[in-house]
């Protein structure tokens, strides 16, 4: 699970975290005032991040296999030297400085998980903007009114924000969705469900994004009430 490593997530049994290096640069900026000498402690702190994302960027279209073996020849000699720096240093332990390097070095196995598996990514940032969708509809919708309406409005964004990560339409998606599943015999059967998934073939060549003029908040307005619907519609069933 890949999140800032809080003593919550530490408690799950089968989760292995993976620490996300966005809240690192965060503890170094924190750290570093905005007129500062490049040579200072918090802007090397900066500039090991901003190495290390660098990185992670060029590795982008990779295979699995191959962004591993970059990280593991490339990124971890890099993380080895960071830590190492780390420990080198003497500052005051209650200072944004001290801070940083405390938690750098506290969490130091977790942020290393990213180096056993290509599939991990560096940061959690994408998640977290995946996230404002909810955060901003539950300012319209207020508050859901059960434990199953929210749970199956957690289900439906995680399900548009995948799509909208395979590269959907989001829109045309769950159009299909609900044009094609009430059609099928039976949603009981796996191998029926996973045809409807964002990354089968056949999905993505109907409902694939084409360039579109900028939102004029309709579309925020649909999700919303296919949210309301799909609440209701599970109500009935």
């Amino acid at each position: 699970m890949n999140c800032e490593p809080l003593s919550a997530y530490r408690q799950l049994d089968k989760a292995k975290l993976v620490g996300c290096w966005a809240h690192v640069k965060r503890k170094f900026f924190e750290a570093t005032p905005k007129k500062t000498d490049k040579t200072s402690l918090g802007a090397k702190g900066l500039a090991y991040c901003d190495r290390l994302f660098a990185l992670e960027n060029d590795w982008a279209d990779l295979s699995t296999e191959e962004r591993l073996h970059k990280r593991q020849t490339e990124l971890a000699p890099l993380m080895d030297e960071f830590f190492d720096w780390c420990r080198e240093q003497s500052v005051l332990p209650g200072s944004k400085l001290g801070t940083a390097l405390e938690y750098s070095l506290k969490y130091e196995t977790t942020f290393r998980t990213v180096l056993s598996d290509g599939d991990l990514v560096l940061s959690n940032n994408m998640a977290e903007r995946a996230m404002k969708t909810l955060v901003m509809g539950r300012k319209n919708w207020l508050f859901s009114q059960s434990f199953e309406g929210a749970k199956s409005t957690a289900i439906i964004l995680s399900l548009l924000e995948t799509a909208k990560r395979h590269g959907l339409d989001a829109e045309k998606y769950m159009t299909y969705l609900l044009e094609h599943l009430p059609n099928e015999e039976t949603l009981a059967k796996k191998e029926v469900l996973e045809a409807y998934l964002p990354w089968d073939k056949n999905i993505k060549r109907a409902c694939k994004l084409k360039k579109v003029p900028e939102s004029t908040g309709l579309w925020n307005l649909f999700q919303y009430t296919l949210l309301l619907g799909a609440y209701h519609l599970r109500r009935l069933v």
